[in-house]
């Protein structure tokens, strides 16, 4: 009988798979070093990311999924995030829920890294919107397509309902 492949990721092993992001739309304003370490683990359904933002960044723009759910939980630093239509402070040991609909972001205002594990569902196939920007990405499976939102509206033609 063969072993099982271990689903246990060493912290070296964690620190030499992180990557740096900045989101296509935010500028300077965005930078991440992710470490995915549900994906690295083998993992489908369920993202778990350890995430690192330098002082004064922002991880991801302010976004709306229309299907997945994220979540944060704040292991060192302090951060911001715009939840809908408010702020809210926060720091080690809070845990932030982004429902499906709720527009959010998250920033370090802070002086030093603020690091935290995120995570949520895997969909293979989820619309998200970036209502400070204009935008809508689509995603199915690996592709991802960013749209003007404009270009998204409802085609709907004129209709006249049938007389009895």
């Amino acid at each position: 009988m063969s072993r099982p492949k271990t689903r246990v990721l060493r912290a070296a092993d964690i620190r030499a798979s992180a990557f740096r992001f900045r989101h296509p739309l935010g500028g300077d304003g965005s930078e991440v070093v992710m470490s995915m370490l549900g994906r690295s683990a083998g993992l489908a359904r369920v993202g778990v990311n350890l995430a690192r933002v330098p002082a004064g960044k922002e991880a991801f723009i302010h976004h709306r999924h229309h299907g997945e759910e994220e979540w944060v939980f704040v292991l060192e630093g302090e951060g911001m995030s715009d939840i809908d239509d408010h702020t809210e402070t926060v720091g080690p040991g809070d845990f932030i829920a982004y429902p499906a609909g709720c527009a959010h972001s998250l920033r370090n205002i802070g002086g030093s890294d603020l690091v935290y594990l995120v995570g949520g569902e895997v969909l293979r196939t989820d619309v998200a919107d970036f209502p400070r920007h204009g935008k809508r990405v689509l995603r199915v499976g690996d592709e991802t397509v960013f749209v003007d939102e404009a270009a998204c509206e409802v085609l709907a033609p004129d209709v006249e309902p049938l007389e009895d």
